[in-house]
């Protein structure tokens, strides 16, 4: 918790104390305090008691447990991920304490919010869907805040995650690259029960991305297949012991034998116009375009030095005119 908003909350708990206090006064000191023609008495107890509870569960979990214990969580996905879970355990304790403070049944309550609930369910299905899948996003980790995914073809890093909706900072959209693109987007959280979801970040933050370069028939193709491979292998080594520490999670939790090989390869094709040569290789997910842009200004460069290797265009080729005459009166014939 930030020092300048400690006072403000021990303002809040003192004075849920004396509120507390007052009420108890009051009830010591008369034994029926009459209002409007009636004892509040039992009003008084209930009130007093009420204010306690409020305060002691204040104090836990907005002062202690949010700010002394989160407080020192450095990580900052992990400190907004236990405040998130202080402040619905505050809300519920509060619910908890004034129901049973009040409700002399709490038993026939409870029932007649089921059968409230029951038919809210049925009215607003949207919204009710929209709370069941936030609550399974948050059991489940299906992603956590700071996780890149895609959601309906909605690409975007995950900011905040609700109750009924998920923030995504947007990337992609407009803009070039897996960049920002600065919009704000909000997906219901409905989507997860019945859409396709992609994460790229759960478990790694490491993908295989992959550059296609075309290069003449007249090239030397064995020498750029090295050269280029050269190129990235020097672009991503200080990735690869990163990668490989990540993608070994992926092997433990998951069965994912096929996930061996991390090195930079290269790969031929041969088509009508010319040779593609496509480099595979393992990136940070959020470094993609970056190391995209090392990779391709180094090509160029071992392009520019090197006329053994050029780069291949689409061509035409004219294989035949027709045969045209002109006659002295100006007239065309072919």
């Amino acid at each position: 918790m930030k020092f300048k908003e400690l006072p403000g909350r021990i303002f809040t708990v003192t004075a849920m104390i004396m509120l507390a206090m007052i009420l108890w006064f009051l009830d010591q000191r008369y034994d029926e305090f009459i209002l409007f023609g009636y004892v509040l008495n039992d009003y008084l107890v209930k009130g007093y008691i009420t204010f306690i509870a409020l305060a002691i569960i204040y104090l836990i979990f907005k002062i202690i447990f949010e700010g002394t214990l989160i407080g020192s969580v450095k990580e900052y996905k992990a400190r907004y991920s236990f405040k998130k879970v202080a402040s619905v355990l505050y809300y519920t304790g509060c619910l908890i304490a004034l129901t049973s403070i009040w409700v002399k049944n709490p038993e026939s309550l409870f029932l007649a919010f089921g059968l409230v609930g029951a038919g809210i369910a049925i009215a607003l299905q949207d919204l009710f869907k929209n709370f069941v899948g936030g609550i399974l996003i948050l059991t489940s980790k299906i992603y956590s805040v700071g996780d890149r995914v895609e959601i309906d073809k909605i690409y975007g890093d995950v900011i905040d995650i609700g109750v009924f909706y998920t923030t995504l900072m947007e990337i992609r959209g407009w803009v070039s690259g897996d960049q920002a693109s600065g919009r704000i987007t909000l997906i219901p959280n409905g989507r997860v029960l019945s859409s396709s979801m992609n994460n790229y970040t759960k478990d790694h933050q490491f993908i295989w991305d992959e550059i296609t370069i075309p290069i003449t028939y007249d090239s030397d193709w064995k020498m750029a297949q090295e050269r280029f491979t050269h190129i990235v292998v020097e672009q991503t080594k200080h990735i690869m012991q990163q990668a490989e520490e990540g993608i070994s999670k992926i092997r433990d939790k998951y069965y994912a034998e096929q996930v061996r090989n991390l090195e930079p390869v290269a790969y031929l094709k041969v088509t009508d116009n010319w040779i593609e040569l496509s480099v595979r290789y393992t990136v940070n997910v959020y470094e993609r375009r970056k190391v995209q842009n090392a990779i391709h200004r180094g090509i160029l460069e071992e392009i520019a030095r090197n006329d053994k290797i050029k780069i291949a265009s689409a061509t035409f080729e004219i294989v035949g005119f027709p045969e045209v005459k002109l006659n002295s009166k100006g007239d065309t014939n072919v």
